[in-house]
């Protein structure tokens, strides 16, 4: 199982070392961040399961962090527990209407902390919200952006799917496997902040498939970047003798059976192709295009 990550946005350096350590002991992957322009950098770069949300910050306060969060396609999802040394009636309630799942105030009983934030992240997975190794959306909170935008036009959405990835995991492990998952996520923000538009939604509907909802103008700048990036940046992931020789070794029946370094097939399509009765038929269609995408050694 893949370590939660966790955001702490903290500018008290004592608390929020406090914290990292505390929590990093019970099993999760803890990041720091001092000020809330910083919080919003990290979130980008890498999505958190979870944020623990200081409201006083030396730039930007914790309320407008939240708003920030919460008004991304993105970002929209992270549950956000918000902690702060006010106890008025107001200030809760100021942080429940902007979205934030709970709030605890200092002095805290550390073990309450952790309960509340085990539970946040257990009800997100629990409620199919996000995917736990990837910290991104995953089947509800994507059909729900689908049945948004079914009726609009200008959008697309793009199928990705990672190409021999069961041979690597069947030779590197389901840990290094995961490491592959977590890298596909990080670099489909990267380039969608890069060529995409504000509003692009990215979510991970299972395993090593991805999908980027994006406009009909972007979507090829990014297919193109991603695949690009992709089958370059992965190759840290293979040892050094796999990555010359540009393949692993599998073993099937007996034999040995070589398996290319993965790489990326997407399949786009959007409403000028078509017209979508439901949003199944968005997802079928799509992964038809995708299929369409395979390299020319994989098997479909």
């Amino acid at each position: 199982m893949s370590k939660a990550r966790i955001l702490v946005v903290e500018d008290d350096a004592d608390i929020a070392n406090m914290l990292k350590i505390y929590f990093s002991s019970q099993g999760y992957d803890v990041d720091i961040a001092a000020r809330g322009e910083e919080a919003l950098e990290k979130t980008r770069q890498n999505m958190p399961h979870l944020i623990v949300l200081d409201i006083m910050l030396p730039d930007i306060d914790g309320y407008e962090v939240c708003r920030r969060l919460r008004t991304s396609t993105r970002t929209s999802h992270i549950p956000i527990i918000f902690l702060t040394q006010k106890d008025e009636r107001s200030d809760r309630l100021q942080g429940l209407e902007l979205g934030a799942d709970d709030y605890i105030t200092k002095p805290f009983d550390i073990e309450e902390l952790r309960l509340r934030v085990q539970n946040a992240i257990n009800r997100s997975e629990r409620e199919s919200l996000t995917d736990p190794r990837s910290g991104l959306p995953a089947g509800r909170l994507i059909e729900d952006h689908l049945r948004q935008i079914i009726r609009q036009r200008g959008w697309a959405l793009m199928d990705i799917r990672i190409n021999y990835y069961d041979a690597f995991r069947d030779v590197y492990g389901f840990v290094a496997a995961g490491d592959v998952l977590r890298f596909t996520a990080m670099l489909l923000n990267e380039v969608v902040d890069e060529v995409g538009t504000p509003d692009d939604f990215i979510g991970h509907p299972g395993e090593e498939n991805f999908v980027v909802i994006t406009t009909e103008e972007a979507a090829p700048a990014i297919r193109e970047r991603l695949k690009e990036r992709f089958a370059e940046e992965v190759k840290s992931h293979y040892t050094f003798l796999d990555r010359e020789q540009g393949y692993i070794t599998l073993e099937e029946n007996g034999k040995e059976k070589k398996v290319p370094l993965m790489s990326l097939s997407i399949g786009i399509v959007s409403p000028s192709q078509y017209e979508f009765a439901d949003i199944r038929e968005i997802t079928e269609l799509a992964a038809e295009a995708r299929r369409k995408d395979l390299p020319p050694q994989l098997e479909q």
